[in-house]
């Protein structure tokens, strides 16, 4: 039963324009969705910063068939957002106009799968990869380490400890923008560091992970080795977002982003409630009382800190999506973009 009473890997831009008219008629097109339908959603303390505004339509489908429906229904002028864990993202303090799309229980489902799992968009990694090491499978331990949701792991080929998600999909199915539902091949997503090629406005709903056969303990072993070293080198029990900017190609910098942030003298820089952290430099931490305006500008403090030091151009890791506070919508812009 649809519940519209008042109760979102990546663009920089703000969204499109605040319509109230293409809402209410979405919400009454929307007549047989079995999810939930929320105007004006506050986003803020769903995100690991605890900042940002609200969506202008929050939509949580209760399963794939619910959400290919309101993908069939969304006018293609109107924004769409997929936000997961909202682990990596800084949403901005206007909030975000359009649709913003989170998937929920009904497409938590893990199972085992001969040499592997299949696992749905919104399971938590570490999850999975407990998951993985119940079953006997290795080589998804290092997912224990990345904060957030599968999907959105897939989105932007998640890795850490010497792996990334390229080396284990076998196979993504997606919802595109028009409704389809389509299986890929793990191939067709063309991985690049911290990159997949997801089709425009797709919807990562399910994958398909490979693992090798291998003893349980000695996986659960790893995990826990890999949750020590997070725990011991990452402010894990902070606000914060994960590693704020990508490590630099090998080509332009054979430093990581934190050694050269660290160089440029920014470990403990402050603007307000947020902070550089002084336990790893890459991670942006709120301390309190931040705003995601003082979060990106200190992010970009740093990015202007370290290029004038180093001459190197640190780019971001962390999405910040959505319109500053007091700034008008934007023209209409039809973009979509999957977390």
């Amino acid at each position: 039963m649809t519940q519209a009473a008042t109760d979102m890997p990546a663009g920089d831009t703000p969204d499109g324009p605040v319509t109230v008219q293409w809402r209410e008629d979405l919400i009454r097109a929307l007549a047989d969705f079995r999810g939930r339908l929320t105007p004006d959603a506050p986003l803020g303390a769903r995100t690991w910063f605890r900042v940002g505004g609200a969506a202008e339509l929050l939509v949580q489908p209760a399963d794939a068939r619910d959400l290919a429906l309101a993908l069939r229904h969304i006018p293609l002028e109107v924004p769409v957002r997929v936000l997961g864990a909202c682990s990596n993202t800084i949403i901005r303090d206007g909030g975000i106009d359009g649709v913003v799309i989170r998937l929920g229980r009904g497409f938590a489902e893990i199972a085992h799968d001969g040499n592997g799992l299949i696992a749905g968009a919104a399971c938590l990694d570490m999850t999975v990869a407990e998951h993985a090491a119940t079953c006997g499978l290795a080589g998804m331990e290092f997912l224990a380490g990345i904060p957030g949701a599968l999907g959105g792991a897939v989105s932007m080929n998640a890795g850490a400890y010497g792996s990334d998600i390229s080396t284990i999909l076998d196979w993504v199915e997606i919802i595109t923008r028009d409704g389809e539902a389509l299986r890929l091949p793990g191939g067709a997503l063309k991985f690049s560091y911290r990159h997949a090629l997801v089709p425009q406005g797709a919807v990562v709903v399910r994958t398909r992970l490979c693992g090798q056969p291998s003893n349980t303990l000695a996986i659960r072993e790893r995990i826990a080795q890999i949750r020590a070293a997070r725990e011991a080198a990452q402010p894990v029990r902070a606000r914060t977002g994960g590693s704020t900017f990508r490590n630099p190609a090998p080509d332009i910098s054979d430093r990581k982003a934190w050694e050269l942030i660290d160089a440029a003298g920014c470990r403990g820089l402050t603007l307000g409630g947020a902070q550089v952290s002084e336990k790893h430099c890459n991670f942006l931490l709120n301390t309190g009382n931040a705003t995601a305006a003082e979060l990106e500008e200190l992010g970009e403090m740093v990015r202007l800190r370290v290029r004038e030091h180093t001459g190197v151009t640190l780019e971001w890791e962390i999405r910040r999506i959505g319109r500053p506070l007091g700034r008008a919508a934007a023209p209409p812009l039809c973009k979509e973009t999957t977390a």
